[in-house]
């Protein structure tokens, strides 16, 4: 398993066009917690996003497209993912 919080990026960026996006690889607190692969790496991210595509979503409904995003991470092995969702700057 080789995910990093660039390829994550990636993906979301590609399919979200965010107005805001960090991505944290926090495997390494994690160690020995269930889902670690004792790396350190690529197993528990967080991710803080705000995209146009969220807007008028329910939170469960805004998470759900992100999961659905990273889908293939996590059937390679990415065991757990805390979403951040930003609002868009009031104008």
């Amino acid at each position: 398993m080789n995910i990093n919080a660039q390829q994550l990026e990636l993906a979301l960026r590609q399919q979200f066009s965010p107005f805001e996006l960090k991505v944290w690889d926090e495997s390494a607190d994690h160690a020995g917690h269930s889902g670690s692969d004792g790396t350190g790496q690529g197993t528990h991210f967080r991710v803080r996003i705000g995209c146009a595509a969220f807007h008028g979503l329910s939170r469960v409904a805004k998470h759900r497209l992100v999961y659905d995003c990273l889908q293939a991470f996590i059937a390679q092995g990415l065991h757990a993912l805390a979403i951040e969702v930003v609002d868009p700057p009031i104008q």
